[in-house]
């Protein structure tokens, strides 16, 4: 038993060491939402949770989804190369399909290929992350084995308020972006666009059988919201998200010019109403679309399109018992593809259950889920969570909880195309998780120490050979990690740490999982003195596998990234980022380049 906690306790003294060299500053009280479908602040979350403001995204000058979420403890991103490639993003040691991505509510990825297309969600359209780290299938339903991460879009309130950004880099990058945002007697409204290009990299120089050119990324999007509160505690709102592009990208061995070209985006409409002074009613309905079309030297190759509708009504009842919610959801997955199919829709109808109450010094959470799907039949998921308060700055969090996610219309359905093929009798995979945690809040300061253990079952492998390759669940992962997180101020710096452990192996062989770091460390250092701001961050990752036979090794690596802003008159500055000061080289899939010493340099209107 001591083994298992081993690399929790060998922390300890770490997070002890962090919270006693915490400052006392003001009480935040950070509002989430994703983690228990009801606002909750977050010092009574029972789960392990990241927020990421409008704020924090401007004061660290990411220009991508992917570098924002890269910086979070508990994720590592990897990438087929230059901007737009196909990327994966995996959360505490599960695989990239093993997340869910909302934005606004709406899920949003491929139900062909179980892929999330990270880089069509531009990070100025975005007001708010957050992150959840640990199963939540019993909120949410498939794909939340590792976490869950919703993307809030920008909203409108107070006084009309305009923005605008642009500006140029390194790879021939150039971006601009501009919207407007308030709110009038009930009324509350925002629009924004932007447009992104880069000419990019070649994403497989050494390999000499290669499209020899680079490959090029661009983005267009918008995004806006509608809300009008024709009473109080009543509001019927509409929002939406839209993006629009192409990317090249090469394939190994053959000298081909291989285009994406994408759609991607969500719309919701959303019916609050405040049915008593305890009960709170929310009827949503929403879609997205996940579209692509591959051209092969300008000749359409394929064609993968992914609709989802996504109905549901929430009702949020308190009491002195506590907080009590109850809903239904029904989502409805339609595919349209090149590929003969044998089926090409779905639907899932879901009831869930969930409960949260806090008295004296203790806490407790819980939710079910029942999920009755077209294709597989049923599934129950359940979580339950303990939370108790030594002192009103240390808190100690259990939790035990299941997940499953649903295999892909690719998994059951892939028409056999040379010696591949899909298998219709493919169970769900599901996973069971146990952890647990210690928090030292004081104001503004936040020192946690998680541990957690995540078993998956009938993980869902396809071969690399075979006469014939269909997947099957035949394989299991045990995946056991610790994550050490700080945020906080010192003095007139904002300081913030993490280091994660991860041992993730494939159950039955004893191998590493692929693309997985044991070790990752992160940092970052900021201070604003008068005009000036600036910010320093440090991404160190440990050596990973590109195989699970773990014979393809790739290298550990160190990252240094730079932020600096001026702000020269009221509510206008300017800014410049540059990532991989030092030009390091450094591989995320094995093949594959990546970024060397890059800039990015823009002006900003902002109105405080």
């Amino acid at each position: 038993m001591y083994s298992r906690f081993r690399p929790l306790l060998a922390l300890a003294p770490a997070a002890i060491a962090a919270a006693a060299f915490a400052a006392d500053h003001a009480t935040l009280d950070n509002i989430v939402v994703t983690a228990t479908r009801q606002p909750m602040r977050t010092a009574e979350i029972l789960t392990d949770v990241s927020t990421i403001e409008r704020s924090d995204i401007d004061g660290a000058g990411h220009s991508s989804l992917e570098e924002i979420l890269a910086s979070q403890p508990g994720v590592e991103m990897t990438t087929n190369g230059s901007q737009g490639a196909a990327s994966s993003l995996m959360i505490r040691g599960t695989n990239g399909s093993h997340v869910l991505l909302l934005v606004d509510g709406v899920r949003i990825g491929s139900a062909t290929s179980g892929n999330i297309a990270w880089s069509r969600i531009p990070a100025n359209q975005i007001e708010r992350i957050e992150i959840i780290r640990g199963p939540a299938s019993s909120l949410y339903g498939s794909e939340a084995i590792g976490g869950v991460i919703q993307i809030f879009t920008r909203q409108g309130n107070g006084p009309l308020r305009f923005t605008a950004e642009a500006g140029a880099g390194t790879y021939g990058t150039r971006s601009t972006n501009a919207g407007f945002s308030g709110g009038h007697d009930g009324w509350r409204y925002a629009l924004n666009l932007s447009q992104y290009r880069t000419d990019g990299f070649d994403s497989k120089p050494e390999d000499s059988k290669a499209n020899r050119d680079k490959d090029g990324f661009r983005n267009d999007s918008a995004s806006g919201r509608l809300a009008y509160e024709f009473a109080r505690g009543h509001e019927l709102a509409f929002g939406f998200l839209y993006s629009e592009g192409k990317n090249q990208y090469d394939s190994s061995g053959i000298a081909v010019d291989w285009v994406n070209r994408t759609r991607n985006g969500t719309a919701n409409l959303t019916l609050k109403n405040a049915l008593t002074s305890h009960w709170n009613s929310t009827l949503s309905v929403g879609q997205s679309i996940d579209k692509s079309k591959a051209l092969k030297d300008d000749v359409r190759n394929s064609v993968f399109d992914t609709e989802q509708r996504q109905y549901a009504w929430q009702n949020d009842i308190r009491s002195s018992f506590g907080n009590f919610l109850l809903g239904f959801e029904r989502l409805e997955q339609e595919v349209d593809t090149t590929s003969r199919y044998a089926r090409f829709e779905r639907s899932n109808n879901s009831l869930l259950a969930g409960w949260n109450h806090g008295f004296a010094s203790h806490r407790l959470q819980a939710s079910v889920r029942h999920d009755d799907n077209s294709q597989f039949g049923n599934k129950t998921t359940g979580t339950a969570a303990y939370g108790y308060r030594f002192t009103p700055n240390w808190r100690a969090n259990v939790s035990v909880g299941t997940a499953f996610k649903a295999p892909t219309f690719n998994d059951l359905y892939y028409p056999l195309t040379g010696k591949y093929v899909g298998n219709p009798a493919l169970k769900p995979e599901s996973a069971r998780n146990q952890e647990a945690s210690l928090h030292y809040e004081t104001g503004s300061q936040h020192v946690s120490l998680t541990w957690y253990l995540n078993r998956v079952e009938d993980l869902i492998i396809w071969p690399k050979a075979g006469a014939v390759i269909m997947p099957t669940n035949v394989s299991n992962a045990r995946i056991e990690g610790s994550t050490l997180a700080w945020q906080g101020n010192v003095g007139k710096f904002n300081l913030a740490a993490s280091y994660d452990w991860v041992d993730a192996k494939d159950g039955s062989t004893g191998k590493q999982l692929p693309r997985r770091a044991r070790h990752s460390a992160k940092a970052s250092v900021g201070q604003t003195i008068g005009d000036w701001e600036w910010r320093a961050e440090l991404f160190a990752n440990g050596q990973r596998y590109d195989d699970e036979a773990n014979t393809v090794r790739m290298g550990g690596y160190t990252l240094a990234h730079v932020y600096a802003a001026y702000r020269f008159a009221k509510d206008w500055s300017v800014f410049t980022r540059i990532n991989n000061v030092f030009d390091r080289d450094y591989t995320l899939t094995d093949g594959y380049a990546t970024p060397g010493r890059n800039a990015f340099v823009g002006i900003r209107y902002s109105p405080q």
